[in-house]
Parts: structure tokens; C-alpha cells; sequence
């Protein structure tokens, strides 16, 4: 599963499996090119192989499908158990206190984990395995509306008048992408999440960035100095980088002598992506021959920063502003923060929101 284990996989398989994906991407077979990346993930040891066996064998499905049916029945056992005990310290309680209950319960799931303890008690491969299946199953669950409810009601009587797969899909991937949107959202707003945090939130999440842009890329780095942070495909078969800093920058846009200007991370930032594209420049042909995709000319985007975290009492409308005026002098690489990238997606921007209250 790793380099140190000689069972003909370590790095060259992991490379090779990425290599694959990236061409099954380049030809427009996404499907496949998932599949090799997933095959590249157990290839490192990201994945089990008791995982990926559910996507592609229909008897792990099916095992897989009875485990998460006998612990749903558990857990609807053990709320039975828990509203008995309700009713008898309370004869006269009502739904609301049924809904509390259940609420503080899901409140207190926070608090449990799975620590090594005092004596240093490891978990057992089998036991990290079942720990990744309940993630797996909580993915599921999680597009799911609430059994009973109205949204639940009608969802299936729309849905299940016309047996439309298609629309089926399509609201699917629309509970997937708010999924990812809240996800980011939470990310951007907690103060410490790092660069990593926020690269997690927007891992083959393409389409967050426009519908100008094909897929990720499987390939992160094209050149021995160079590791992209997020290398998109444009329909054209060209590159796009998309570079991420942190979302907690202070002094992301400063206040000098009356005007506004980008503060010294946002330049050292921009400076790291002009590097980055004078390097794909050239090494445009090794790239093309090697890899299949044009770098010359490609462009680029820097995510970083927040408004809410901008000091000096700058507005968000001056954040935005201040971006867009840095914007219109350059060509090749364009500067935006996570409000804006999070505002592209709900079709609404800093003007929109102050329409009420001012004129933009």
C-alpha cells in the first residue's frame, strides 16, 4: 500500500494511475478518469479497498448497503428508547420536546471521538476501515431531505411522476454542489482554517469557478519547480491555474495616503502565480508532448482573503472595488476573494447585496 512495502504499488503505480486519469480527462471521460482516480488513491493508501469495492462490485454494494440498513435500524431502536425514557419523566411531553431531545443529542455527537487514551490504545485497521464506511454513508445520507418532510413530500411526488433520471441527477449534483458551498462557506469564515483546509473544500469542485472550465486536472505539477495548487482545463484544451492563500488576511487591501491599494500578501501572491505562468511559458512544449496540454499563454486565478477579516475599518465595497481596479490593468491573472468566489455561485455580489441601502 505504500513505498515501503514491496507489493509492486508505491509512487510509480500512484503516477501512473494519475497519468490515465489525466488522459481519460483530456478525451472527456470523466467517468473513467474517476474511476483511475479513485484506483490512484487506494494505489497511496488514501482509500480502502473495502471502499472502492462499493463503487464497482455489486456484492460489496450490496453488504455494504445491509451494514448501513442494520445500523439505521439500530439507531432508530435506540430513539425509540430514547423518547420512552422521555414520556416517562414527562407523560405530557409534546413533539417540540421530542425534537429538543434529539437536538441536544445531535449537539452532544461533537463532543465523542476516538483518542489513543492512557494507554496508548491504537484503533485496529478493521476498526478505521468501519469508521471510513460511516463516512461514507453519512456523504449519502446527507443529500437526503427529512423523511416526513415537506421539502421530502414533495421532492418524491415530482420526481417519481415523471421517473425523469435525468432531473433525478441533475438535483442530486445541485444537493452536492450547496453541500460543498456550505462546506467552503464554514471553512472561510473560521479564522484558523489554513490553506489546506480551504484547498480540501474545493478539490474537484470545477465547476465553483465558472462554466468555462472542463475538469480538474489529475496532474498537479508540469515542471520540477512548479506544484499547482488547482490546475483547471479549459474547453479549448488550454491551463488554467487557480492559486489559494488563506481567507484571514488583515491587511489584504491598506489604506495609504487617502487611496486604496493590495497589501504586501496579496502582491507576494500574484507574484507566485506570474512565476508560476512564465514557467509553463517555457516549458510549453515539453508539457504539450508529455502531458497533452497547452501551457503557453495560460492564465490565471488567486484566491485570497476576506472582507471580514479586512481591518482598518475598509468596507466590503471597497475591498471589492480595489480588486476590480487591480483587475482591469492586468490580462493574464485575475485576483478575487473567497466573498466573491462564494458570491459567484449565488448569483449575487457586495453591489446586490447593498442594493437596498445604496446605489453601486
Amino acid at each position: 500500500m505504500t513505498e515501503s512495502r514491496n507489493h509492486g504499488k508505491g509512487r510509480p503505480l500512484v503516477i501512473a494511475l494519475e497519468d490515465v486519469a489525466q488522459e481519460a480527462i483530456l478525451i472527456g471521460a470523466f467517468e473513467l478518469a474517476q474511476r483511475f482516480q479513485r484506483f490512484a488513491s487506494y494505489a497511496e493508501g488514501k482509500l480502502f479497498l473495502d471502499i472502492l469495492e462499493m463503487y464497482y462490485d455489486e456484492r460489496a454494494r450490496l453488504r455494504s448497503e445491509k451494514f448501513m440498513r442494520k445500523l439505521v435500524a439500530e439507531g432508530a431502536d435506540r430513539a425509540v428508547s430514547a423518547l420512552d425514557v422521555l414520556c416517562q419523566d414527562n407523560p405530557d411531553a409534546t413533539a417540540a420536546d421530542a425534537r429538543d431531545l434529539f437536538q441536544g443529542i445531535a449537539r452532544s455527537v461533537d463532543h465523542l471521538g476516538v483518542e489513543a487514551g492512557e494507554d496508548e490504545i491504537a484503533l485496529s485497521t478493521r476498526e478505521v476501515k468501519h469508521l471510513q464506511q460511516y463516512g461514507h454513508m453519512q456523504l449519502v445520507l446527507r443529500s437526503l431531505p427529512l423523511l416526513g418532510s415537506t421539502e421530502a413530500g414533495r421532492l418524491l411526488r415530482d420526481v417519481l411522476a415523471d421517473a425523469d433520471t435525468g432531473l433525478l441527477a441533475q438535483f442530486l449534483e445541485l444537493k452536492a454542489r450547496r453541500t460543498s458551498l456550505a462546506a467552503l462557506r464554514a471553512a472561510v469564515e473560521d479564522p484558523d482554517s489554513s490553506e489546506s483546509d480551504l484547498h480540501a473544500c474545493l478539490r474537484n469542485q470545477e465547476w465553483i469557478f465558472g462554466g468555462a472550465y472542463v475538469a480538474e486536472l489529475a496532474r498537479r505539477q508540469y515542471h520540477s519547480t512548479t506544484i499547482l495548487d488547482i490546475p483547471l482545463l479549459r474547453a479549448d484544451g488550454s491551463l488554467h491555474v487557480v492559486e489559494l492563500k488563506r481567507a484571514n488576511i488583515e491587511n489584504l487591501v491598506i489604506r495609504r495616503s487617502g487611496h486604496l491599494m493590495l497589501g504586501a500578501q496579496a502582491h507576494q501572491a500574484i507574484s507566485q502565480a506570474q512565476n508560476y505562468l512564465r514557467t509553463l511559458d517555457e516549458n510549453r512544449m515539453s508539457i504539450l508532448t508529455s502531458h497533452g496540454i497547452d501551457s503557453r499563454r495560460a492564465s490565471a486565478t488567486v484566491v485570497i482573503g476576506h472582507s471580514q477579516y479586512v481591518g482598518d475599518h475598509i468596507s466590503s465595497l471597497e475591498v471589492a472595488e480595489t480588486l476590480r481596479t487591480y483587475n482591469t490593468h492586468t490580462t493574464r491573472i485575475e485576483v478575487i476573494t473567497y466573498e466573491t468566489l462564494l458570491d459567484r455561485r449565488l448569483g449575487w455580489s457586495p453591489c446586490h447585496r447593498r442594493s437596498k441601502i445604496q446605489r453601486c
